[in-house]
């Protein structure tokens, strides 16, 4: 009875749209890798990759095809279980952040509703924080069971730094909060769609998030876990073949699912601005597809912008991040945070 209780449509579609997910993320981390080179070939006034395909369009799939086909190593004096569980706990996590995306409005398929968002849970927001968290280990158990100096110092310069702004992060993000009272995201969603967007409201916050997304994908300016000037090749200096390809990904999809959420939190996630989807006409699929397409626009920007400041600002010294992160942004955020709660109270008025 219990069986024929569950609702099997139900797990297909979530099933479904998992594997679609899962599949767009890896598809955009791939061509991350490709815009990156371009971009860069082009502010340094140069071609870059021009000879897989046309353009070089196929250059991802003869760097992914050169990473499975080199040799697998694995160091002598390395924990084995450790080495392969770091990459392995880098992608994973990188994955997981996208199951309380809202990536679009309900479709209409079978006779059935299917929600475009894979768990919308009570704490989205939270469970964002706490996934983002669990990939500190995937770095730090790399670099830890290389049984590498140069990795270990790596991991131990990666670990202290999302930890650091890990916290203006989430003093950032307290202020949006207070505009929406609910740490559900399809309510964050719909709080922008009725109110206008955060960024109206919340600019600072945005900054200070955005900075804080740079640091915890470990990109250019916040790249110190990967100094190769001062640490060889950084925390992954042991690895080889696919297990390099997959922290490459991970930082790839990272990027790609940062840029998703601040488009979620921020810019109306799916939304179309001064815009009245409704008053087009059309039926309920194409304005959900209208608004994956729009979600993905507003995302790629953000990866542009990624890619554009790592070939535009050099490193920080370590001892200027963490005084950044510590010094400046957390009192920044809970600055934010306090002005924007008296601000509330003061429209609110006397009860």
């Amino acid at each position: 009875m219990i069986l024929l209780s569950i609702d099997w449509w139900l797990i297909l579609e979530k099933f479904l749209l998992v594997g679609l997910i899962i599949t767009l993320s890896l598809l955009i981390a791939m061509y991350s890798t490709y815009a990156e080179r371009k971009i860069a070939a082009f502010l340094q006034d140069r071609l870059g990759p021009d000879r897989a395909g046309p353009w070089g369009i196929l250059q991802p799939l003869a760097d992914g095809g050169k990473l499975f086909f080199k040799e697998e190593i694995i160091p002598l004096a390395s924990s084995k279980f450790l080495f392969i569980l770091g990459p392995s706990l880098a992608m994973i996590t990188a994955m997981l952040t996208s199951a309380v995306i809202p990536w679009s409005t309900p479709m209409h398929l079978f006779g059935r509703d299917i929600n475009m968002q894979v768990a919308d849970i009570d704490i989205g927001i939270l469970y964002i924080f706490g996934v983002v968290s669990l990939g500190v280990y995937g770095i730090m158990i790399g670099g830890w069971a290389s049984n590498n100096k140069f990795s270990l110092i790596a991991s131990v310069r990666g670990a202290s730094q999302m930890i650091s702004y890990e916290l203006a992060m989430g003093l950032a993000l307290i202020s949006v909060l207070f505009l929406t009272g609910s740490l559900k995201m399809s309510v964050i969603m719909q709080n922008q769609i009725d109110h206008g967007w955060h960024i109206i409201y919340q600019p600072l916050g945005f900054l200070i998030f955005f900075v804080c997304a740079l640091a915890e994908c470990n990109r250019t300016p916040f790249d110190l876990p990967e100094a190769e000037n001062e640490l060889n090749f950084g925390y992954h200096q042991e690895y080889s073949s696919m297990k390099l390809g997959f922290y490459l990904f991970a930082e790839y999809i990272n990027m790609f699912i940062s840029s998703v959420v601040m488009v979620t939190l921020f810019f109306g996630g799916y939304d179309i601005p001064f815009v009245n989807e409704a008053s087009w006409g059309l039926n309920q699929n194409w304005l959900a597809i209208i608004g994956f397409v729009v979600l993905l626009a507003k995302a790629f920007f953000f990866v542009f912008v990624f890619i554009w400041i790592r070939w535009t600002i050099p490193r920080f010294r370590y001892d200027q991040l963490m005084n950044l992160g510590w010094k400046k942004l957390i009192p920044l955020a809970l600055a934010n945070m306090i002005i924007t709660a008296f601000v509330m109270l003061m429209l609110k008025g006397p009860h």
